[in-house]
């Protein structure tokens, strides 16, 4: 669950760390800069987080038509792990 809001988080900056990026070139190549544009960047990141999710529920396997088998300890100690099983009788 972190991993997945880092990466939220990495694309909601994207277009921050793009901006200050550009404007840092452009400072030293001698070209003239506006005023930083926040609710635009803000709004890119915003449809960036939007595309993830979407295409996260798109592509995302679908288990609904299946069973989960929870962990468990073998006789030897070890554990194996928790997974979806299709059921057969189908």
């Amino acid at each position: 669950m972190l991993r997945l809001i880092l990466e939220r988080g990495l694309l909601l900056a994207l277009p921050f760390v793009a901006w200050f990026a550009w404007r840092e070139v452009a400072r030293r190549t001698g070209r003239p800069m506006g005023s930083t544009p926040w609710p635009w960047l803000f709004a890119a990141g915003v449809v960036l987080v939007a595309l993830s999710l979407m295409a996260s529920a798109l592509f995302h396997a679908d288990n609904r038509r299946t069973t989960y088998v929870p962990a468990a300890t073998r006789p030897d100690g070890r554990v194996s792990p928790g997974h979806f099983e299709t059921p057969h009788d189908r």
